[in-house]
């Protein structure tokens, strides 16, 4: 089957399907969930939406408690598994298109979750459309699991996979091709100091939501004397070229700084906004609570984003380097600092060695250490069946080597037993997930329907050669 020339055939419909999803803002929202939106209600619009899509194509439909649901085809004591989600990050700032309007220039379609993951979900399931049409026979049920909460925690489908099967085999198509068999372990680790006595320098510190982002917003309220800092201010801003603000209120002085965000799995691919406020607070602050705040920033996340400072450095051949990104810093003379952090640790990373290495050096600190989540890293064998097909698939599909890939991002893959990452994502193309003006290029949007579509024919029916010519 010729599924490149099929994609071609619904390029419309496709284009227009995803312009709909990436119209509804589908992040997380605590302050509205309810036991009937578990998330918000965005999240639970965005699932029903595509649910109700593949009820009205004639696929069997579940909706499990809002957090979850698939659509299903074929017949078969095994399951193929297609992990997706609609839930995204929030858009934040400096887009040149609406980040919901799913906007086309450039040969690129511009929208929050374009690449991550409503582009790559629209993908999955126009695939597995054409194959039902095609009449392709099956041997395995084929399901498109959709979660609507895989940016804050995964919830979703591990409420899914405790009333549902887990697949036999399965992919996610949720970050890079050609295929990535290795997936750091993902930590959430909390840093925090309690105010013993303020010393009234800083009153109040905020930056970043997520996380899993490299914030791209900071703000800080001080006691200083502005006419001393000020010039100071403009040429450190000017150094960096960032956009920046300083006001004079009420007695004090307001400060804010952008950065530029990317996502947490590598932080030097942003610029973050809470380490450059820091570190220009860290020059006019004297001797105190304010500034060892401050200047454990700096020591911590100023330099790199290894983890050399407090320990946590490693590194393995299978997947690369662990990453620290600070995603959330706050500072208030009430409930004193706080930097929460998303690590990405490699495979074979010793994680009680090394917290107990962190922890030990902390002791030399005013701060001390809390690991508030834990997730284990994922890898399959390179030589298992799931891969060796997928890669035929791969270079069938593109003339190219099908190499496999470690991450630090964490995908649905890491949940299944047996699942990789697959696409959508291409070699050389520059990784927007989680940044102002995120998009997909249309060619690699077709290009992706079509690889799916043959992985699927080869994973859950007869072992069909597919023709990419």
């Amino acid at each position: 089957m010729n599924w490149k020339n099929k994609v071609m055939e619904t390029q419309d419909e496709l284009i227009g399907d995803l312009k709909k999803l990436i119209s509804i803002p589908s992040v997380l929202d605590e302050a509205a969930a309810t036991p009937d939106a578990p998330f918000g209600p965005e999240p639970k619009r965005a699932l029903e939406w595509l649910l109700e899509e593949g009820r009205q194509a004639g696929f069997t439909v579940n909706n499990i408690d809002n957090m979850a649901g698939h659509i299903e085809m074929g017949e078969g004591d095994e399951l193929l598994g297609i992990l997706c989600h609609v839930d995204i990050v929030p858009a934040g700032g400096n887009w040149t298109y609406g980040p919901f309007d799913g906007t086309v220039a450039d040969g690129k379609l511009f929208g929050r979750g374009a690449i991550d993951d409503k582009g790559p979900t629209m993908a999955a399931w126009h695939a597995m459309k054409m194959v039902k049409d095609a009449g392709i026979p099956l041997t395995k049920r084929v399901r498109l699991i959709i979660g609507s909460d895989e940016e804050s925690g995964f919830r979703c489908v591990d409420r899914y996979f405790e009333k549902e099967e887990m697949p036999t085999i399965g992919f996610a198509p949720d970050a890079d091709f050609p295929i990535i068999n290795a997936e750091k372990g993902i930590s959430e680790l909390i840093f925090s100091k309690k105010i013993i006595s303020h010393d009234g320098q800083l009153l109040y510190f905020k930056s970043g939501n997520r996380t899993n982002m490299v914030p791209d917003y900071a703000e800080a309220r001080i006691k200083a004397d502005f006419s001393e800092i000020h010039s100071k201010f403009e040429t450190f801003m000017n150094i960096h070229d960032v956009a920046s603000a300083m006001i004079e209120t009420d007695g004090a002085i307001d400060i804010s700084v952008h950065g530029k965000s990317a996502h947490a799995m590598e932080p030097d691919n942003g610029v973050n906004a809470a380490v450059l406020l820091a570190s220009f607070l860290n020059k006019i602050f004297v001797e105190g609570e304010s500034k060892e705040f401050t200047q454990f920033i700096l020591d911590s996340f100023g330099n790199e984003s290894r983890g050399r400072y407090l320990g946590l450095a490693f590194n393995d051949e299978i997947s690369g380097d662990t990453t620290l990104n600070a995603g959330i810093v706050s500072f208030t003379p009430e409930e004193g600092g706080k930097i929460i952090v998303s690590m990405r640790y490699s495979v074979t990373y010793p994680f009680d060695e090394k917290i107990s290495t962190c922890q030990d050096r902390l002791k030399e600190t005013a701060f001390q250490l809390e690991v508030q989540s834990n997730s284990q890293p994922h890898y399959v064998d390179a030589n298992d069946p799931l891969i060796k097909t997928l890669q035929e698939v791969y270079t069938a599909y593109t003339d190219e080597e099908a190499e496999l890939l470690a991450i630090g991002g964490g995908t649905y893959a890491r949940v299944l037993e047996k699942g990789v990452a697959f696409g959508m994502l291409f070699p050389g193309r520059e990784d927007v997930a989680h940044q102002a003006d995120e998009y997909v290029y249309i060619e690699d949007l077709y290009k992706a329907t079509a690889i799916y579509a043959e992985a699927i024919s080869r994973l859950a029916g007869e072992d069909l050669k597919g023709e990419s010519e």
